[in-house]
């Protein structure tokens, strides 16, 4: 079971390295060729909200990536610092604003527009949130290596 771990200061232009990063982990994972778009479109949706919401809160704190092998899965981790609103527990999206903040508006939006594309291409998705920060957890089926004889 072989673990990456990635941290960025929470800037776009790193977006891409770990989208990069991502990608070379899944192919060496046994990520079937034809979901490696999909797997680098994901990341960068979830690096790209994690970026956005770490700058609109003012949280200078990484964005983490934990890149997981296990015996038949491939999973990755994108976390952030927002903690979730009220204290605690599972939310649909982490850093989500109380339904009474006024000041929900087109940051929001793409917030949930972010979460939709990661849904749309992630078979296996969850998010969580507490009051740690919030966590989405993308996994994709692995093929055994095959070894020539």
């Amino acid at each position: 079971m072989a673990t990456v771990e990635l941290r960025f200061s929470a800037q776009p232009e790193h977006v891409r390295t770990a989208r990069l990063v991502a990608a070379a982990v899944a192919r060496r994972a046994g990520v079937d060729e034809a979901v490696l778009d999909e797997v680098r479109l994901a990341v960068g949706e979830a690096c790209s909200r994690a970026v956005g919401l770490h700058r609109s809160h003012g949280i200078t704190a990484p964005v983490r990536v934990m890149l997981s092998e296990e015996e038949k899965t491939f999973s990755i981790e994108v976390g952030d610092e927002i903690p979730a609103a009220g204290g605690g527990g599972s939310h649909a999206a982490p850093g989500a604003r109380e339904a009474g903040d006024a000041d929900l508006d087109s940051d929001g939006e793409d917030e949930m527009m972010g979460l939709a594309v990661i849904s749309g291409l992630v078979d296996d998705v969850e998010v969580t949130s507490t009051e740690d920060g919030g966590v989405i957890r993308m996994s994709w089926p692995t093929t055994p290596a095959t070894i020539a004889p």
